[in-house]
């Protein structure tokens, strides 16, 4: 595939029905490989399989949680931690990341447009719904990929959805190498996404 930079055109934003479908590409991935070990490493992270999946429940879930709460300075102090637990199952934790995704969609899709929460600390800053869906959808997509690389599951997102994704946090600070950086575009979303994580992108063997 080319690797040829382009210019990023407009298109529509990021929407929580995207994260809908990224959220049950996850769960379809996960469920690909439910027999296989989830002790196993989760791609270049120090983490297993089954914790990373379970931090991506907290993560995701957390973005629905801050836009909930309608804080502009911090993050709730209760509830900081949502877990499926230490001795959670595979199929515990696919549909704990079914239910996060859905969750946070819901609550995006009903909160009002003037409505804004805090979405980032260090420093601070705040934002309307929209961008909680796509901020909640790095989460669930970038761990999603976490998993599938120590499951050895192709892992290979809707490049529609990923184009809206990428263009809609073009401007967003992402980390790459040690440094925080926007994206780079391609003729490959799903591929910038993964590099402007600072990760490599897995290919199944």
């Amino acid at each position: 595939m080319s690797k040829q930079s382009i210019t990023p055109t407009l298109q529509p934003v990021f929407g929580y029905s995207d994260l809908l479908t990224l959220t049950d590409y996850v769960a379809d991935a996960w469920t690909r490989g439910v027999d296989r070990d989830w002790s196993a490493q989760a791609g270049t992270l120090e983490w297993s399989c089954s914790t990373t999946a379970d931090h991506a429940f907290d993560a995701t879930l957390a973005i629905g949680f801050f836009l909930a709460s309608r804080r502009q300075e911090s993050y709730p102090t209760w509830g900081e931690l949502f877990s499926v637990g230490p001795n959670a199952t595979p199929e515990q934790l696919i549909e704990a990341i079914q239910v996060a995704g859905r969750l946070v969609a819901g609550v995006v899709a009903t909160t009002p447009d003037d409505v804004t929460a805090i979405i980032h600390r260090n420093p601070s800053k705040t934002a309307p719904p929209q961008d909680f869906a796509p901020r909640a959808a790095l989460e669930l997509i970038l761990h999603g990929h976490d998993v599938a690389a120590g499951l050895q599951v192709d892992f290979e997102p809707p490049g529609d959805a990923c184009a809206r994704l990428r263009d809609h946090t073009r401007d967003w600070r992402h980390w790459q190498g040690g440094v925080w950086a926007p994206l780079q575009f391609t003729d490959d979303p799903w591929g910038d996404i993964v590099g402007g994580s600072g990760r490599a992108r897995f290919d199944s063997v």
